[in-house]
């Protein structure tokens, strides 16, 4: 059986996280469940040319966000976790309260009472101490914080080259190289 990831999109500035993420993903030995929110097909539409279906089609399996019954809802559907890319400070503030109101943050909760890793990619700055305190609520539950922060000892030559190394440090924390990450020496 193939290791499944789930792959969640908030609405957060970044979209491009979330769908290269999936492009990667697709031609790798991972099985990929994917939920987006509403405000993430907003943020789509402003950010990018992406149909939700050209989106959902690098899926192998997509949700939709009201679907509370789906298989990531629950916990005795195996999975190596989930990497929210971006994740915005309210779906980060939703999941530290157990706040499950819809799939992307139900199948979060899922994977932290499941003690599986959940990966939040979060997008926002500055930040204020109430979002702090989600991040640190977070953390304290078993995520781990991963803001999308650029790396220059690489020398990125594009803006492909900075998402694919952010998204290649994500990848590392479940075992998982693409080969996409430019290694410290």
């Amino acid at each position: 059986m193939k290791e499944r990831l789930i792959i969640g999109i908030s609405g957060a500035s970044g979209f491009i996280y979330g769908y290269r993420l999936l492009e990667l993903l697709q031609d790798h030995d991972v099985e990929t469940h994917l939920v987006l929110s509403k405000a993430a097909h907003q943020t789509r539409a402003i950010e990018t040319e992406y149909t939700a279906k050209e989106v959902t089609a690098l899926a192998d399996v997509h949700y939709a966000s009201d679907d509370i019954a789906a298989a990531i809802s629950s916990g005795s559907f195996l999975t190596k976790g989930m990497i929210i890319a971006p994740c915005s400070v309210s779906t980060a503030a939703s999941i530290a309260s157990g706040n499950t109101r819809n799939l992307l943050t139900r199948a979060a909760d899922v994977v932290l009472k499941e003690r599986r890793l959940l990966a939040v990619m979060i997008r926002e700055s500055p930040l204020h101490q109430g979002h702090l305190e989600n991040l640190t609520k977070l953390s304290q539950m078993g995520a781990s914080i991963c803001p999308p922060v650029p790396a220059f000892y690489n020398h990125p030559q594009s803006i492909e080259d900075i998402i694919d190394h952010s998204i290649g440090r994500v990848l590392d924390l479940f075992g998982i190289d693409l080969d996409i990450v430019q290694r410290w020496k």
